[in-house]
């Protein structure tokens, strides 16, 4: 019986051939906005820059929601779960998750931090006994603090598409 074959042929140049020299990955810079030597002392004025981090959309959800639950475990033990302090704690963290998501991931800001707001409120929120309790508190609080849920939301939204709009117009320009 005849097999045939289940992967299509390599187009490429085989092992062991020379290959073409690949081009500069990168633009030499002016003179003047040359970066300075590792441990080179930097001028006055330009001080260090705080990091960058990049989170995937994955990556984002789970710092949103980690920071919102720990934050509401705290909001509970010290102010007694005051929906007040958790509210004025969510922005921040808002305004971070949509400043540190990659640039491929950016439309997911705005959906985790209400999944995040919830997930904060299960500490805060006031509930009686059992879980039908809880959840009732839960839905309660979901209700009563839609304010700063959709307040944080906004901050996201209105951060990722500035974000969105400087990416589009950097690839036009390049």
């Amino acid at each position: 019986m005849e097999q045939h074959r289940t992967r299509p042929p390599q187009h490429g140049p085989r092992r062991g051939t020379p290959r073409a020299p690949l081009p500069p990955q990168t633009r030499r810079r002016p003179e003047g906005m040359r970066r300075p030597a590792q441990g080179a002392p930097r001028p006055a004025g330009q001080g260090q820059r705080m990091p960058q981090p990049r989170l995937t959309g994955l990556g984002g959800g789970l710092f949103c929601g980690a920071v919102m639950f720990l934050l509401g475990c705290l909001d509970a033990l010290l102010f007694g779960g005051s929906p007040a302090v958790y509210g004025v704690l969510f922005l921040p963290v808002c305004a971070l998750t949509a400043l540190w998501v990659r640039g491929g991931d950016l439309m997911t800001a705005p959906v985790v931090v209400p999944i995040a707001f919830a997930v904060g409120l299960l500490p805060v929120a006031e509930g009686g006994g059992g879980t039908a309790g809880q959840l009732m508190g839960l839905v309660t609080s979901l209700a009563t603090q839609a304010g700063w849920l959709y307040g944080g939301t906004l901050v996201a939204g209105v951060i990722v598409l500035v974000r969105r709009v400087r990416l589009i117009r950097r690839r036009r320009r390049t």
